[in-house]
C-alpha cells in the first residue's frame, strides 16, 4: 500500500513538473473575429526570426473568424484592412486603409500603411507572452485582445472606441475612416519620439496621444507609453477580435 501510494505521488509530481515546464512552449492559438459589420481583410506581419502564420492576409467576413497556431517564440503583428477590393481572377487590389502595399490579398512581408490599430505579440517559449494594442501608428479600427486560459496576470486590453468620431480634424485620414498619429501628420521628432526626443525622459505625452489615451487608456499612445499598456500572460491563446464592442 505504501509503495503503491509512493509511485502515484511519483507521477503526479511528474505531471505536474511536465505541465510547469512546458507552459508556454507549445505557443498559441490566435482565434481572429470579426464583429464589425462589414468585411476585414486582416493583415499579419512575422518580425525578422519568426516562423510565418498559414497566411499573411485574407478576407474576414461579418461574425467570420479563423483560427492560427504562433510555434513558440513567435513575434509579429495583426491588423484589420477595410474597404478594400480585390479582383477574383488575378487576385490583385488594395484596400482603403491599412493597406499593406503588396497589392495582393497577402501582406507577404509587408506591414500596414498607417493609419492603423495594430495587435502585437511575442509568444514565449517557457516564458511569459508579451502583448499589446497599439495605437502609434494611429488608428482605423476597433480591436480588443482577450486571453483565453493561462496564468499570470492575463489582462484583456484594446481600443473598443470608434476613434474616428473623435479624430481631431487635422489627423483625419481616408475620408474619415481611419485616424492618423500625430507623428505620421506632422513628422516632428517631439511626437515621432525621435532626435532629441528619442528617449521615455524627453519624450512625453502630447495632446493628441492624450486623446487617445483618454478614449482607449490600455491601448499604446506614443512609442514610451509602456507602463499601462504592455500585457503579460503565461501559456495561454488569444482572441483577437475586430468592433468587439462599438461605443461612440
Amino acid at each position: 500500500m505504501f509503495s503503491s501510494r509512493c509511485s502515484c505521488y511519483g507521477l503526479y509530481t511528474l505531471i505536474l513538473m511536465f505541465l510547469i515546464m512546458s507552459e508556454g512552449v507549445f505557443g498559441a492559438i490566435f482565434t481572429i473575429v470579426n464583429r464589425c459589420d462589414h468585411t476585414v481583410w486582416p493583415g499579419i506581419l512575422p518580425n525578422a526570426g519568426s516562423a510565418g502564420l498559414e497566411t499573411t492576409g485574407f478576407q474576414l467576413r461579418p461574425g467570420g473568424s479563423r483560427v492560427f497556431r504562433a510555434e513558440p517564440g513567435w513575434s509579429g503583428r495583426l491588423w484589420g484592412r477595410t474597404g478594400c477590393t480585390f479582383d477574383l481572377t488575378t487576385g490583385l487590389g488594395s484596400c482603403t486603409t491599412a493597406d499593406c502595399g503588396s497589392n495582393t490579398i497577402d501582406c507577404n512581408g509587408a506591414g500596414a500603411n498607417p493609419p492603423a490599430t495594430l495587435a502585437e505579440f511575442t509568444i514565449g517559449s517557457g516564458q511569459l507572452d508579451f502583448y499589446d494594442v497599439s495605437l502609434v501608428d494611429g488608428y482605423n479600427l476597433p480591436m480588443a485582445i482577450e486571453p483565453v486560459g493561462g496564468s499570470g496576470a492575463c489582462g484583456s486590453t484594446g481600443c473598443m472606441t470608434d476613434l474616428n468620431w473623435k479624430c481631431p480634424a487635422e489627423l483625419r485620414a481616408a475620408g474619415g475612416q481611419a485616424c492618423r498619429s500625430a507623428c505620421d501628420a506632422f513628422k516632428s521628432p517631439e511626437y515621432c519620439c525621435s532626435g532629441a526626443f528619442g528617449s521615455p525622459a524627453t519624450c512625453q505625452p502630447s495632446v493628441y496621444s492624450e486623446i487617445f489615451k483618454s478614449a482607449c487608456p490600455r491601448a499604446y499612445s506614443y512609442a514610451y507609453d509602456d507602463a499601462t499598456s504592455t500585457f503579460t500572460c503565461g501559456g495561454a491563446d488569444y482572441t483577437i477580435t475586430f468592433c468587439p464592442s462599438l461605443t461612440r
